[in-house]
């Protein structure tokens, strides 16, 4: 694969002293110059359902427009630990020399105000030791990582206490991707257009220790569009002094936001993943089809589990 080959001819450039080299961390290789495309996961919630359900009239549409695409792994809690579950994902990802995008989701008081995704690790310890886990299991391979989505966002559901651990553990992520994961683009994230001032987040990523990995995430899990978004992450960069960089999930975001947030009708999928423009990517971060909560247009279906009603109403706009 064309990373390994590239790490390869690097080492062998390194064989020979070189005085001219300074002490310091090494400026992380491009994950994306490093694969060949976005790597389309086999057993997302929708290519498990189309699987399992190929007699459904539904079947063939969620397929073509859902399930053959590149969709982010998130990753909480895995039953056989988070070192073997993010090793072998992003494993098989590079066995295919295409680029993973994963999901840090397992910070302790999760979703605090809305509820529906509550859950997390049981302490700072043991989240510490979660996190440190994801990072080392990725190691030198080509990825992208979404950190902990709403985590600086919902600051106004925690106490003074709980929102210094909260930055602590956030900062201790950032510096174990920076550390274990060299060619690893790592993303905090930053909420969405309407929900903190774009200087007061900027405040937030700065002693979340934004300046250790590649940038910001925003929109994960919302519907504004692809403008608003880019101008919110903009003016987060600017508050920053300029030097970092963001991505947006596009997932969900084709007709924009009618400001609910729980699965509201009329929304419609945006563009599929991609290089961005005014940003460094396009992500589909949620799953499309995958319930916001109890809620909406999807009344009985639990947070995170898909639902092919939903999915449809996505390819439909309806």
């Amino acid at each position: 694969m064309r990373w390994k080959a590239l790490r390869t001819a690097l080492i062998c450039l390194l064989v020979a002293p070189l005085p001219l080299l300074t002490a310091g961390p090494a400026a992380a290789a491009s994950p994306v110059s490093l694969t060949s495309g976005f790597y389309s996961n086999p057993d997302s919630g929708p290519a498990v359902w189309v699987r399992d359900n190929p007699s459904d009239s539904r079947a063939a549409r969620i397929q073509s427009a859902i399930a053959s695409q590149p969709i982010a792994r998130w990753f909480a809690a895995e039953s056989g630990g988070i070192g073997p579950a993010v090793s072998s994902y992003v494993g098989a990802a590079d066995s295919h020399d295409r680029l993973p995008v994963l999901v840090a989701y397992n910070i302790p008081l999760r979703d605090a105000c809305g509820g529906h995704s509550s859950g997390g690790a049981g302490s700072v310890a043991e989240y510490r030791t979660w996190i440190s886990t994801f990072a080392a299991a990725v190691g030198d391979r080509p990825a992208v990582v979404v950190i902990e989505p709403d985590a600086l966002s919902d600051f106004s559901c925690l106490t003074a206490a709980q929102t210094g651990d909260r930055l602590a553990m956030l900062a201790y992520a950032a510096q174990m991707f920076q550390q274990k994961a060299p060619n690893t683009w790592a993303y905090l994230d930053a909420g969405h257009t309407n929900w903190v001032a774009s200087a007061t987040m900027a405040s937030r990523l700065r002693s979340a220790g934004v300046a250790n990995v590649r940038g910001f995430s925003v929109n994960v899990s919302n519907f504004y569009t692809t403008s608003s978004s880019e101008t919110y992450g903009n003016s987060i960069n600017s508050a920053l002094g300029g030097g970092s960089h963001f991505v947006v999930d596009t997932s969900r975001n084709g007709n924009g936001s009618n400001g609910e947030w729980c699965n509201p009708a009329e929304r419609r999928l945006g563009v599929t993943s991609r290089v961005g423009g005014g940003e460094d990517l396009l992500l589909w971060v949620k799953t499309p089809g995958n319930s916001d909560g109890q809620c909406g247009i999807a009344p009985t279906v639990p947070a995170g589990q898909f639902s092919p009603a939903l999915a449809v109403r996505l390819i439909d706009g309806t």
